[in-house]
């Protein structure tokens, strides 16, 4: 890859992981890079679309200097806790100190089986591939913490899923770092507190060295982390993001977003929103995203406990519970300053909680659409009182209107509100039908339909010429959409 990997995992966390190689496969080549991201790494974006480059890609040679590990994780999949996932399909092979000085890890996905597969067969098939590089650059051009695809590399090999043969791929990914609540919980499961306390060291030197010198570090490690969160769900709600399977194992300590699998974004709001095919009882829906984040938490601070305070767990426990209780009132603070910035209000007014609740309310007694919503509000600030019509419905949205606009008051005159507006409420999203036109045509080895799709999300915030039909929700004829999770 010509790149200079430093792997500070591998060396300074022995035991955390299994030294492991992709499988070998018949005819990898690279079908998307980003190339603007390689650079940013330093890596060499020419030699990465050779044989040999494409063969780093899949996991079935390991670049120079870099590494070949699955890493160890346990974690709670939709409540249930299990002591052993792991990269079941994936690979860590190095850390890469990229332009600005981040290290950031490169990190495959459906390279082969490793020792914690657990009877799968560790490959990827290209449409969730796909799905994963197109809704990680997404979020990406939103502002929102996420990891990012690098490349998109298929195998030459068929690969069996319920629905027929597929064509393998594997994504190479880039975040940074990939350490998990589930990796706390791997070892604190085991009883295993040594590791833990080495676990938490790493995640401070590397995410959050601002708390070395606090006199609890791991309290604070945890106040940190949570603030993080709080801030990343505050964002996915912001833009109608659902992620569908926040388990454990998907929390990451940096507060990045990862793991695209279920994953979509909300045509008409609804609180209740749920595209999983796995998630029948609505346990990650739209609206129940900040209480399991809280949940999530909950169990990673289970696993501090003893380094609290290994003399006094109930005191460690009380402290925690303390921080843990702050999680919906950090978490509402980002989303209504989040919320102010959508609505164009400069200022804070006590009324701003109900004039946001209120808009939401009417949006889901009507079915509207949540980003044009949004998108529209800016002329409803410039003065015109009708260009909601059709979109919010609802019996009492001109009186929300009037209440709305009289509140503008309270700021004065801002010339520049519109199109401060504009530059939180995106025009364009990766609506689901248009995602799946995308992945379809694909399938049928047209990338077309993607390469514009792509590019249309890459400036979310910008209007763009002929591109009208991507800001539109899915047709009637579209029904309801099923995501799954493409193991």
């Amino acid at each position: 890859m010509r790149a200079e990997f430093d792997n500070s995992f591998v060396r300074e966390l022995s035991g955390f992981y299994v030294d492991w190689k992709g499988a070998q496969v018949p005819d990898p080549k690279v079908l998307r890079l980003n190339r603007a991201l390689a650079d940013e790494l330093g890596l060499d974006a020419d030699h990465l679309e050779t044989r040999e480059g494409a063969e780093e890609l899949v996991g079935m040679r390991i670049p120079d200097g870099g590494t070949s590990i699955a890493m160890a994780y346990a974690g709670h999949q939709f409540g249930g806790f299990s002591p052993q996932l792991g990269d079941g399909r994936a690979l860590l092979i190095g850390e890469l100190i990229d332009t600005a000085g981040n290290r950031r890890d490169l990190h495959l996905k459906g390279s082969g089986k490793t020792p914690f597969s657990r009877g799968g067969d560790g490959k990827a098939v290209l449409g969730p591939v796909l799905r994963e590089y197109l809704m990680g650059e997404a979020m990406h051009a939103l502002g929102i913490p996420t990891t990012r695809a690098l490349a998109a590399t298929t195998t030459g090999e068929t690969v069996l899923r319920q629905n027929g043969p597929e064509q393998g791929a594997v994504l190479a990914r880039v975040a940074a770092s990939h350490l998990r609540v589930g990796t706390f919980q791997f070892f604190a499961a085991r009883g295993d507190h040594a590791r833990v306390k080495q676990l938490a060291d790493y995640a401070i030197a590397r995410h959050y060295p601002e708390v070395e010198g606090s006199e609890n570090r791991y309290l604070e490690l945890f106040r940190q982390v949570q603030a993080r969160q709080a801030a990343l769900i505050a964002q996915w709600v912001h833009v109608g993001f659902v992620h569908g399977v926040m388990n454990t194992d998907n929390m990451t300590i940096s507060g990045e977003t990862i793991d695209y699998g279920p994953c979509a974004f909300i045509d008409a709001y609804s609180p209740d929103a749920v595209f999983s095919s796995i998630d029948r009882q609505g346990r990650y829906a739209f609206g129940n995203q900040p209480n399991l984040a809280q949940w999530n938490l909950a169990r990673f601070a289970e696993t501090l406990v003893l380094l609290i305070n290994s003399e006094d767990q109930d005191a460690a426990i009380a402290q925690l519970t303390e921080v843990l209780e702050t999680f919906p009132a950090l978490y509402q603070q980002h989303w209504l300053e989040g919320m102010r910035k959508k609505l164009g209000l400069n200022t804070a007014q006590d009324e701003d909680l109900d004039l946001a609740n209120d808009l939401h309310n009417l949006m889901q007694e009507a079915g509207s659409d949540y980003t044009r919503t949004f998108r529209t509000l800016s002329r409803v600030a410039d003065g015109d009182a009708t260009a909601l019509d059709g979109i919010v419905t609802a019996k009492g949205t001109s009186d929300w209107i009037a209440r709305y606009q009289h509140r503008l008051t309270h700021d004065g005159d801002h010339p520049t509100r519109a199109g401060a507006m504009n530059a939180v409420n995106p025009v364009y999203i990766p609506r689901n039908h248009k995602v799946e036109e995308a992945l379809t045509a694909a399938s049928d080895s047209d990338m077309e339909v993607f390469d514009r799709l792509l590019k249309i999300l890459a400036t979310p915030y910008d209007e763009q010429p002929g591109a009208d039909a991507y800001a539109l929700p899915a047709p009637d004829g579209f029904g309801p959409y099923t995501t799954y999770c493409g193991t």
